[in-house]
């Protein structure tokens, strides 16, 4: 069994608020990524972010603790977003205001969502249940899943790599 294996990872913006909307927080979401893989703390299989979580298939590199790299990632995103929204949108700011006496705002619901992908057949289900996300019918973002820009549908599905960052599953399982 590897060190770090293949993650289903899901973050959720706290009580679902549609935070992630406005592309400049999908784009601050996909930049995080790439650093995350440029700095060889992970490698990206496959991503989608929607407009109040986002899912991920990726692993550790080796000698990577995968909870630290959670809370920095999450973090790092909350701290950009608070940044934003305190210069350009201070009204909304005030509904992520925490109960919490550890923070002054909850951008992100706590305990995001991780499970271990054990074989290629599962890692393909969730891959594909993240492409499909945008265009179920709760969601209707797309009409195709390779139509939607914040997804890594268009890699697999057209072999176009609009991000420069994932990499293909079947390297690693």
């Amino acid at each position: 069994m590897d060190e770090n294996p293949i993650k289903f990872f899901t973050a959720t913006i706290n009580t679902w608020k549609h935070l992630l909307q406005p592309d400049k927080y999908k784009i601050l979401i996909t930049e995080s990524l790439k650093f995350l893989v440029r700095d060889k703390r992970v490698w990206v299989y496959g991503f989608v972010v929607m407009p109040n979580h986002i899912h991920l298939l990726w692993r550790m590199h080796d000698g990577i603790v995968e909870k630290n790299v959670h809370r920095d990632f999450l973090k790092f995103t909350a701290q950009m977003m608070k940044s934003d929204l305190q210069k350009h949108h201070p009204k909304v700011l005030k509904h992520f205001k925490s109960t919490q006496k550890d923070r002054d705002y909850q951008f992100w619901e706590r305990r995001p969502y991780s499970s271990e992908m054990y074989n290629r057949k599962v890692t393909e289900q969730k891959l594909d249940y993240i492409h499909n996300n945008p265009v179920a019918e709760k969601w209707q973002l797309a009409d195709l899943p390779e139509n939607y820009h914040y997804s890594s549908a268009k890699y697999y599905l057209l072999n176009k790599d609009d991000w420069g960052f994932i990499t293909h599953y079947t390297e690693h399982i």
